[in-house]
């Protein structure tokens, strides 16, 4: 089997599910980019914790992690496996890096997890298992982590990084086709600083543009993970690119 990417998605809003758009279409033609997986580890921007944590529950829930949007993603249901094997292989392989790793068995998958799996993998049929991010942390500490699992690639592990390139609900405006310049420029710098693969410029991204696109840095750092994973050196191909409901973009990267 080759070496499958380190993917950062911008998972957008939890309605892509619902009406037909480029980010859905795109994501629906995802699995035929690289060869199916045989687990998938996501690192979602909806779990945070002091240190990171990884999930050993054989039954994920369906968390609705969400309020506010049409009851019938209330309803939706993702039952694929749980991958505890897995999520033991993340631990040691963190262990040896020296980076702390706290196993939980009452974790199941949130939107940031299965919005988008459900459009890439819609027959559940794959082991999941999430990876806490760290919002007291850096991007430069997720980078070592993703470096940490990067082996995991060459093992049919599918390392999932979802997030946001820009994320500010100030800019969230449902239906909107108007993107703010600011939200633009942002990721269009992005974009570039991952194609030139440029660590340094990522890790210090917090500009009046970078600050502006991401109030906080949670869905941001999952960025981080799937740029280690990609190898040192890793740069980022630009999958896809778009904004929906204003502000939001939907921009996707694979690593490695």
């Amino acid at each position: 089997m080759s070496s499958l990417p380190g993917l950062f998605l911008s998972h957008g809003a939890p309605t892509i599910p619902l009406t037909d758009s480029p980010v859905r279409a795109f994501w629906r033609g995802l699995k035929n980019q690289f060869e199916c997986p045989k687990s998938i580890l996501s690192i979602s921007a909806h779990w945070e914790t002091d240190i990171p944590s990884v999930s050993l529950i054989e039954k994920p829930e369906t968390i609705h992690d969400f309020y506010g949007f049409p009851e019938q993603l209330y309803e939706q249901n993702y039952p694929a496996p749980g991958a505890p094997d897995l999520a033991r292989t993340v631990a040691s392989l963190l262990s040896k890096s020296g980076i702390d790793c706290r196993h939980v068995s009452d974790r199941g998958i949130d939107h940031g997890t299965w919005i988008p799996l459900m459009e890439m993998y819609p027959d559940a049929d794959i082991p999941v298992t999430q990876l806490s991010i760290q919002a007291g942390q850096d991007i430069a500490h997720h980078i070592a982590v993703g470096r940490a699992l990067s082996s995991l690639r060459n093992d049919g592990v599918l390392v999932l990084a979802s997030g946001g390139a820009v994320h500010n609900l100030s800019g969230f405006h449902p239906g909107s086709d108007k993107v703010p310049d600011w939200a633009r420029r942002f990721d269009d710098w992005l974009a570039d600083t991952l194609a030139r693969g440029d660590v340094d410029a990522l890790i210090n991204y917090r500009t009046e543009d970078g600050a502006k696109a991401h109030p906080r840095d949670e869905h941001l750092l999952p960025l981080g993970v799937a740029m280690g994973a990609g190898g040192d050196g890793a740069k980022g191909r630009a999958l896809h690119r778009g904004f929906m409901d204003g502000a939001l973009s939907t921009a996707a990267y694979a690593f490695g």
